[in-house]
């Protein structure tokens, strides 16, 4: 059960890692300190901002999936809530694996984006299993 729970915990924070990337991409997209977070300059940024934008919210959802999803569970509906922590980290897992695959340049920051994500995955399986 504590890797369960450790699993939902790492759930949560994976949830809160996206939500403060929907933030930066969607909000903050142009400003001097998210501009260098990314490494874009300022006409890049302008010229992405629309798809920045999109791409923040996407970020955002895969967030409240798993959040929903690791509350859903805590009080109580297990099942319901371990599918959705799965769909959201596994969701993030993957972009990650794309990012790390298709962007040499940025490897580090698909690592950063699917560390928690795959620790969450790996606790909730394993938790599962021994449940």
């Amino acid at each position: 059960m504590a890797l369960i729970v450790v699993g939902l915990v790492l759930g949560i924070l994976a949830a809160l890692l996206h939500v403060y990337i929907f933030w930066m991409e969607s909000i903050t997209w142009t400003s001097a300190k998210t501009r260098a977070t990314f490494g874009v300059g300022e006409q890049e940024a302008a010229a992405t901002k629309e798809m920045a934008f999109n791409q923040g919210f996407y970020n955002l959802f895969l967030g409240l999936v798993a959040l929903i999803g690791a509350v859903i569970a805590f009080v109580g509906s297990g099942p319901v809530g371990y599918a959705l922590v799965f769909a959201g980290v596994g969701s993030m897992l993957a972009a990650a694996i794309v990012l790390f695959a298709s962007s040499p340049d940025k490897r580090g920051a698909a690592i950063k984006q699917g560390t928690i994500p795959a620790l969450s995955l790996i606790a909730l399986l394993v938790g599962l299993a021994i449940a």
